[in-house]
């Protein structure tokens, strides 16, 4: 009897060391066709990832474009700046010489004419007076440093324009000195 245990002992361990055998054998066949599978996994994941690179990239080249674009614009548009608003200064003195030049008609005449060239070439370079008499009050545009009483505007409209202000295309470059009705 103990023949025939051990007979089937060995045959069990026989048995046990073939499916181990197969086993490894299986697992073996499995990494190699895994292998090229994972290999390629890796490549599929790096073409993408460097594929939404690529797209990222392009995409901060286009803001970057269009961002330098505007600024170039805004150049050109307000280059002329500050020589314009050193010029207000100019066109203030020209209208208080023009206020009380009533002396001699043909130089408050020629003076009329010569401020009248001056100012369209501001307004042809984008100069626009801020228009403020009888119009609401309002900060973007407006510079309160008075107030006052009055029958002909309601309140919180302008009614008296102190100093002139004036945009530059859609910018305000200086404000207009309002008195304003309470």
């Amino acid at each position: 009897m103990s023949e025939e245990k051990n007979k089937l002992k060995d045959e069990n361990e026989s048995e046990i060391k073939e499916e181990k055998k197969d086993e490894n054998q299986e697992k073996a066949e499995e990494k190699t066709e895994n292998q090229p599978k994972n290999e390629e996994n890796e490549v599929v994941d790096k073409e993408q990832e460097e594929s939404q690179r690529y797209m990222r990239l392009m995409a901060e080249f286009q803001n970057f474009k269009k961002r330098t674009e505007k600024e170039k614009k805004d150049i050109y548009a307000f280059a002329n700046e500050k020589i314009i608003v050193e010029l207000l200064d100019v066109i203030d003195n020209f209208e208080r010489g023009l206020q009380h030049s009533a002396g001699d008609e043909k130089v408050a005449e020629g003076m009329n004419n010569l401020f009248k060239m001056f100012k369209s070439i501001l307004e042809k370079n984008g100069l626009k007076e801020i228009d403020a008499l009888g119009k609401e009050f309002d900060p973007k545009f407006h510079n309160a440093v008075m107030t006052g009483e009055s029958e002909d505007y309601k309140s919180g409209e302008v009614m008296e324009v102190l100093q002139k202000g004036y945009m530059l295309k859609d910018k305000v470059v200086r404000p207009t000195m309002v008195k304003v009705v309470n």
